[in-house]
């Protein structure tokens, strides 16, 4: 089964406090935009990392590509 990019939120969502976040995909490649003060005071590599920590196994069996834009709460203009 294919994962939904709805799938892809919820796991995120659950292993990171998100004040926004989005997810598009056709089933192998997924696009996120993803708001959290997790974020704050890290670099683009460790933003990066705090997200792949949330998806755990998942991103290596389940999720074939994941592009994202991680931004804190102050940097993200709706």
């Amino acid at each position: 089964m294919l994962p939904t990019p709805e799938l892809i939120k919820n796991y995120i969502a659950n292993g990171l406090e998100c004040t926004h976040l989005e997810v598009e995909g056709d089933g192998q490649h997924f696009s996120a935009l993803i708001v959290s003060p997790a974020f704050a005071g890290k670099r683009l590599i460790q933003r990066h990392q705090i997200v792949y920590a949330a998806l755990g196994d998942r991103m290596k069996a389940e999720i074939h590509a994941l592009s994202m834009k991680t931004l804190t709460p102050e940097e993200y203009q709706p």
